[in-house]
């Protein structure tokens, strides 16, 4: 009996900012019959079909597809931190919401909390274990709300629910949940980027009462904030301008010193407040030595690193850590190698793995403690041909007691194992990847799909996959390469993928396919590529790059222009915009700006012989829908055979059951139709519904409309400033005007100061200019950390105007002699202040 422990996602802790994200799911639609009359012919050849496909006689039952990709009866379990309550994700009204039931209940105790329309990304409890709280957003908009449910109120008539209250009610705005703490286990830490689209302010919000205070303001680009166990905000993590990445101390809601830092090839930053609460455990790779990112433990006050842990078996990144909720202190390390393995700190913690290696079915075992007094803790029994069993571990009383099955009419007997394989890239870089055969045939001459992963900084990983098996039982080999620019196999790996889009990340993925035909396992005429996001990329990258290696493609929600794919990126990823810039490429850098346009799939569409199938969803906020569209309209424009399935109520990725259903099964038929394996035919009256519903002739796309100019700077972020760069003191300036043939001179003076204002720091920019027309004064106060406008006052003649400066607002009043007129205007982001104030 082998096993392996690995950590599962803990529950929100105080320790560290939770990030609450939603995972794209891969999938497609069908299109009308009359639409397959546009694919090649040669792809149905009936006497190749006949030749290569006698194996599939030799599989396993075909199984539904709805055992895949069908809402779970039970999922995603929680035990409140008293210990009383188990909470899980169960079909309520159709749709997965949270329910509830007393820990010793049965379930058919159980009732409902939420009667969401559409599932939801997450949830938790409040430490005090008052409240479930869940996020939701619209449609896939990713513009995620904080709401809170009461367990205890009575149900509503109309919902059959408790009330669930929305805590963060502004439309437009993305929530993120830094901290659940349990000192204050009323209150919760959360970013709100209400002021500036760009960027999160940081709110104290409480749960009883909705009532939000705002802790700090964020005018320098930190893209994360770090409190420690008393729910303190204490560090911040911002980008350089050069692409790196400092952390620095917060006190009194401010930011102070630069405590670590490292440049824009490694990586670095806190994970959580050491219970002593004047050290930090940190993740690092910094220094030309060290390749793998090792745990450390920094003071932080002084910066000083202590090294406390590398990889044992120096493989891989550090993966992950547990922390007990009694004691905080660090329990167990965690590394994703080809199989993950755990590394327990602490001798209860050997002991009751030791036990549940003996009593618990063999296969990985995760383990999260659940309850504030690490008494429960929540064990799931998973491997790749079982997506897991939940049990429930008493730490005090040593048994472990069975929950549910994560898919109990899954038979786990007909899955296709999964495994770890390495094969040579063109230059010698190792590449590791995982592969699928179907069960019950030689791994000899299959259909093969490649399925390169999102990110593309991050990693396929040894388990359960749900798509794998899916195609797997459809008679597909399936390749899961992690090419080069994978997260988690060391920087100098990571690094080795920097603007190589397209081009060596892209030749990874075709030295996979290679590897698998040299080896006999493919057949080079059947081979199709299928990826979601940045695997999306490269399947369009594939179709156009190396058309002769695929027969088909199926893009979901990938981008098809890198230049628009940049200038679209979401707001709020502006303080980590440059990573993009220097592991993607810059379109305002010359060089860079011609790289991404050869690289684009867009610009190369032309060579594209073989059908692509286009996934996409109308809201997606990081790919956009024009990218979906900009390469449907192309390939309809030069006649290639395109397909396009779009779904209105879907962002980057589909969360709906009937949409993620109706993707699965166009996808078997498209399969099928190209490469040749076997699909079900039958289907769901709500599924062929929505189907036809999501299907999009490519006829009635039209040209999308692209971010530039003044549309996409109100979305960028403001530079980062850094005030110590001022020169103060007074400045004199002679210029020279020329006016229809006339020379005029100006003389002008600015004196830059710093005072102070109501117990703030601020810098005085008084600005005089003199020429024949007379002198004119401009006096700008601006913030003394920011440079951000406070106030400013214009006077020339008669004329004044005086300005006051908001967060998003100016106002004032223009006054001309006699007359006045008001300012009021309402900013779609802050901004600097001009003249004097842009040039400081």
């Amino acid at each position: 009996m082998q096993h392996t422990i690995r950590s599962s996602e803990q529950r929100v802790r105080q320790a560290g900012a939770v990030r609450l994200a939603i995972t794209a799911l891969l999938g497609c639609l069908v299109l009308p019959s009359f639409l397959l009359a546009d694919a090649n012919p040669a792809d149905a050849d009936s006497d190749t079909e006949v030749a290569t496909l006698s194996y599939l006689d030799q599989l396993p039952p075909l199984l539904d597809r709805q055992v895949f990709f069908g809402d779970p009866e039970i999922t995603g379990s929680q035990i409140s931190p008293d210990g009383k309550y188990l909470t899980f994700n169960k079909p309520y009204e159709g749709v997965p919401n949270v329910w509830i039931k007393g820990l010793d209940e049965d379930w058919d105790a159980a009732r409902p909390l939420t009667a969401d329309k559409r599932p939801l990304p997450g949830y938790f409890w409040s430490e005090d274990s008052k409240f479930l709280l869940y996020v939701q957003d619209k449609g896939g908009n990713e513009n995620f709300h904080v709401y809170a449910v009461d367990p205890s109120a009575e149900p509503e008539e109309a919902t059959g629910v408790p009330p669930a209250r929305n805590l963060t009610p502004i439309e437009g705005v993305r929530a993120i949940i830094y901290a659940v703490p349990e000192a204050t286990p009323g209150q919760i830490l959360v970013g709100l980027n209400d002021r500036d689209p760009a960027l999160h302010d940081v709110y104290r919000l409480d749960l009883a009462t909705g009532e939000r205070e705002l802790l700090i303001e964020n005018d320098s680009n930190v893209a994360g904030w770090l409190t420690d166990l008393d729910g303190n905000v204490r560090m911040a993590v911002r980008q350089t301008s050069d692409g790196g990445t400092e952390t620095l101390k917060v006190e009194d809601g401010k930011l102070g010193d630069v405590v670590y830092s490292c440049n824009w090839q490694e990586s670095c930053g806190p994970v959580r407040f050491h219970k002593d609460g004047k050290r930090v455990y940190m993740i690092s790779n910094k220094g030309e030595d060290v390749d793998l990112s090792q745990l450390y433990l920094m003071d932080a006050e002084t910066g000083e690193t202590e090294l406390l842990e590398s990889d044992p078996e120096g493989e891989v990144d550090l993966g992950g850590t547990i922390f007990s909720d009694k004691t905080e202190e660090l329990i167990a390390t965690v590394y994703v190698g080809d199989r993950t393995r755990t590394y327990p700190k602490t001798q209860e913690l050997k002991d009751a793995l030791a036990f549940l290696e003996k009593e618990l079915p063999d296969g990985e075992i995760s383990f999260s403690p659940q309850t504030n007094d690490d008494r429960l803790v929540k064990v799931v029994v998973s491997s790749d041909v079982d997506p897991g069993t939940v049990y429930v571990y008493d730490w005090q009383e040593g048994t472990v007691e069975k929950l549910y099955e994560s898919r109990p009419e899954l038979p786990s007997e007909n899955l296709a194992p999964m495994q770890a394989i390495r094969y040579e890239a063109r230059d010698g870089l190792t590449i590791p990847a995982y592969l699928v055969t179907p069960k019950g045939v030689k791994a000899e001459n299959l259909g093969l799909v490649v399925v390169p992963h999102g990110g593309p900084w991050a990693r396929d990983t040894w388990g359960y996959n749900s798509n794998a098996q899916f195609l797997a039982n459809r008679g597909y080999a399936v390749l899961m390469p992690n090419f080069r620019s994978s997260s988690g196999f060391g920087k100098a790996f990571l690094n080795a993928g920097n603007k190589e889009w397209g081009r060596a990340m892209q030749h990874d993925i075709s030295d996979g396919v290679k590897y698998l035909v040299d080896k006999g396992i493919a057949d080079p005429d059947r081979v199709c590529i299928m990826g979601g996001s940045y695997g999306g990329y490269a399947t369009l990258a594939g179709l156009t790059f190396t058309p002769e290696l695929y027969a088909c493609g199926v893009d979901i929600v990938g981008p098809s222009n890198l230049i628009t794919l940049y200038n679209s990126l979401p707001a709020y990823w502006g303080p980590i915009v440059k990573m993009f810039a220097l592991r993607m490429g810059d379109p305002e850098v010359e060089e860079d700006r011609a790289m991404m346009i050869d690289r684009s799939p867009l610009t190369h569409v032309d060579k594209i012989e073989d059908p692509l199938l286009v996934i996409q969803g109308a809201n997606d906020p990081r790919v956009k829908k024009a990218e979906a569209d900009q390469i449907v309209i192309a390939m309809r424009d030069k006649g290639l055979p395109v397909e396009y399935i779009l779904a209105p109520d879907e962002g980057h990725g589909f969360r709906g059951r009937e949409n993620r259903l109706a993707m699965y099964a166009r996808i078997e038929q498209f399969l099928d139709h190209h490469i040749g394996g076997r699909h079900q035919e039958s289907m769901e009256e709500d599924v062929a519904a929505k189907l036809a519903d999501i299907t999009v002739d490519p006829a009635s796309v039209e040209a999308p409309k692209i971010a530039t100019g003044l549309d996409l700077a109100k979305k960028t972020p403001l530079p980062a400033v850094d005030v110590a760069n001022v020169a103060l003191g007074t400045h004199y300036y002679t210029s020279n005007l020329s006016v229809q043939g006339q020379q005029i001179a100006v003389e002008s003076t600015r004196v830059y100061k710093a005072a102070d204002k109501d117990g703030e720091s601020v810098l005085h920019l008084d600005a005089s200019a003199t020429s024949p027309m007379g002198t004119a004064t401009d006096n700008f106060v601006v913030d003394g950390e920011s440079l951000r406008p406070l106030e400013r006052l214009v006077k020339q003649g008669q004329a004044t105007v005086e300005l006051t400066y908001g967060g998003r607002e100016v106002t004032g009043q223009i006054q001309a002699g006699p007359q006045q007129m008001p300012v009021s205007l309402e900013l779609e982001a802050p901004v600097f202040g001009s003249d004097a104030a842009l040039d400081a």
